[in-house]
């Protein structure tokens, strides 16, 4: 990820809104460091732990407010279901052991955003469906187990496209409206796991656990500038997932960067015998996939362009500038462009069978092993309800009257034909060319319009991991559209050679640096508002504040362009609460500098006296009231 603006100083320290009161000469008040969770690593969160810089309790503090401030207020992201109740809670524990004996585990009080078809002991879990609601799991899937162990905090649930069934949006009943791009608030997030994809981005939490059956970690992650990885099939288990499609799903990490999401994918890589496929891990020994995250791993590695993939008279020219920029990266940091990388045969595959898919059977499978803690038992019972989203109903309807089951079902035979038939094309295509991955972009089209369903939308990701059960994984490529759209680049290679894909993919993230924060949500531009209260018949005062304040703070800022004013809020009462309040948008560190310097001319100060203030949640309201009624 880029370098981020480092934290400001004591006087500026990085505050959401920096207040100043006329008329209070003290000087300013010392400001206690601050850990900045915005777009945090487990790195530094860990080494904030040690320095006694932060604590666990206040880690957890800090994201949920941001799940306040930004998911149920202001831009209102709308990625989360439910909050952990416990997590505070669940933080003092981990603060104890960390005391006691140091960190529980390698995600010791990492904060997660978990996709809400996993199960979670406690915790409401839905599938995104109101048929499902008042479905509280005893036990947890086996990742969030694993998670756990390793002393991560299921701190939310995330929203997700109902039952998991598209790959276009993120839109369910139980959670009202739709999930928002963090990174424009009228676009998509792709789906099925847009929910933990937009609260990652939006630094809701440290990480996240999503699915996906033909796209929904790798999409969302490409649309919200994130790391996904879709393991190899029996890699990872599924087990206490709500299955779309057991033939293909696949469970794993989500994150801003590559170490984060390699950290998480090391805890719940793993054979689990709830999970036969994971039977075929005791073949493949799972390595240390940290030692892949070295500089250096593109040197010398030939990397195929697989133009089936995404070559379509729609793909988008902004994204096809993209890929090229990022082939020449990749060819910058020492890797061979095999370009084109044809996999052979693969017109003539037998086309697939979505009734082949299992649904219905996987998950009565499911419901039933779910016994009385589940408000319905079957596929029938949950059409019969009519408690989902209408946009799923024809995919239910379709599900339930197809009775096949995918594994036995001589119906079904294209789909086993064509899975052997790729994976074999592509491992041939591989070892004919000595290639070590092949790549392309992760969607061919920019995020869309919420509610287009018209445009193309340039999903690319359907055919070749899940249809072979290779592995792939996303990481951020650059962003069209004037830089504020997201696009990923994909890597794909061999059955279980994830330790490859990893160190070519870390290599290319930490040459080009991609991922930024959310414009609207990032920590800048920094908004500073001066107010002042005013109190009946003090009216001279005000003037007086005007003069001696407001005046020449304008006049500097104008003289020297160093910030740019975005509201004067006058209540038409005079004698009401606020009678002023100008809100400013300062762009970088510069700004704040120079906004800082122009209080200290005038008089005043960005931090007076405490006791003078007045409550900070007031203000902030306010400010968030009449910042998100307009302002970009």
């Amino acid at each position: 990820m880029k370098d981020r603006p480092t934290a400001m100083s004591a006087k500026t320290q990085n505050l959401a809104f920096m207040l100043a009161i006329m008329g209070t000469p003290a000087a300013a008040t010392a400001q206690a460091p601050r850990f900045r969770v915005e777009e945090a690593t487990i790195a530094e969160v860990h080494a904030a732990f040690q320095s006694g810089l932060l604590t666990c309790r206040g880690l957890v503090t800090e994201y949920l407010a941001r799940i306040n401030d930004f998911d149920k207020r202001g831009p209102a992201i709308n990625a989360i279901i439910t909050v952990n109740a416990h997590a505070l809670a669940e933080a003092d524990s981990l603060d104890g052991v960390f005391k006691r004996r140091g960190p529980l585990g390698s995600l010791h009080c990492v904060p997660m955003i978990v996709k809400d078809n996993f199960t979670t002991a406690g915790i409401q879990t839905t599938a995104g469906s109101l048929a499902l609601q008042g479905f509280i799991p005893e036990r947890d899937a086996f990742q969030v187990k694993r998670v756990r162990e390793a002393g991560a905090i299921v701190l939310a649930k995330s929203n997700m496209d109902e039952f998991a069934w598209s790959p276009y949006e993120t839109v369910s009943s139980i959670l009202p409206g739709y999930t928002k791009n963090p990174y424009a608030l009228d676009r998509v997030t792709a789906g099925s796991s847009g929910g933990t994809a937009a609260a990652v981005a939006a630094s809701f939490g440290l990480v996240g656990l999503g699915t996906d059956t033909g796209n929904s970690i790798r999409g969302p992650s490409s649309h919200q500038a994130l790391v996904g990885i879709r393991s190899t099939i029996g890699l990872t288990s599924r087990a206490g997932v709500v299955p779309l499609g057991l033939t293909f799903d696949i469970a794993g990490p989500m994150a801003r960067t590559v170490a984060d999401a390699v950290r998480v994918f090391q805890v719940v890589a793993g054979a689990d015998p709830d999970d036969p496929v994971t039977g075929a891990i005791k073949d493949h020994p799972i390595p240390d996939y940290s030692t892949s995250l070295v500089r250096g791993g593109l040197t010398g590695a030939r990397i195929g362009v697989l133009h089936q993939a995404y070559d379509t008279p729609t793909t988008d020219p902004e994204i096809r500038a993209l890929f090229a920029r990022a082939l020449a990266d990749l060819a910058a940091q020492g890797a061979v462009i095999v370009d084109p990388a044809t996999v052979e045969g693969f017109d003539r595959l037998p086309s697939d069978d979505d009734g082949c898919l299992g649904f219905k059977a996987d998950l009565n499978r499911f419901l039933a092993a779910q016994g009385d803690r589940v408000p319905v038992k079957t596929l029938k019972e949950i059409l019969a309800s009519g408690k989902f989203h209408p946009s799923i109903g024809p995919a239910m309807r379709r599900a339930e009257a197809d009775d096949r089951i995918p594994a036995t079902d001589p119906a079904c035979r294209n789909d086993w034909v064509a899975r052997r038939t790729l994976g074999l094309a592509v491992t041939t295509l591989m070892d004919r060319e000595r290639l070590d991955a092949l790549v392309y972009p992760t969607w061919s089209n920019p995020p869309r319009l919420i509610g287009d369903l018209n445009t193309p939308p340039g999903d690319n990701n359907q055919v070749f991991s899940p249809v072979t059960g290779f592995p792939a994984m996303t990481v951020p490529m650059g962003y069209t559209r004037g830089g504020t759209l997201p696009a990923g680049l994909q890597f794909f290679g061999r059955g279980w050679d994830e330790a490859r894909l990893i160190k070519l993919a870390y290599d290319y993230e930490q040459a080009t640096r991609h991922r930024k924060a959310p414009a609207i949500l990032a920590g800048e531009p920094t908004f500073i508002a001066i107010y002042w209260k005013a109190r009946p018949g003090k009216e001279a005062e005000y003037e007086e504040y005007i003069r001696r304040v407001a005046k020449p703070i304008d006049d500097e800022a104008e003289r020297a362009g160093a910030f740019e004013e975005l509201r004067t809020y006058v209540p038409a009462e005079r004698n009401g609460p606020w009678t002023h309040l100008r809100v400013f948008r300062l762009r970088d560190q510069a700004q704040v500098d120079a906004f800082s310097a122009a209080m200290d001319a005038a008089g005043t100060r960005l931090y007076p006296d405490p006791t003078k203030r007045p409550k900070a949640d007031d203000l902030r309201d306010l400010v968030k009231r009449e910042m998100w009624r307009g302002f970009p």
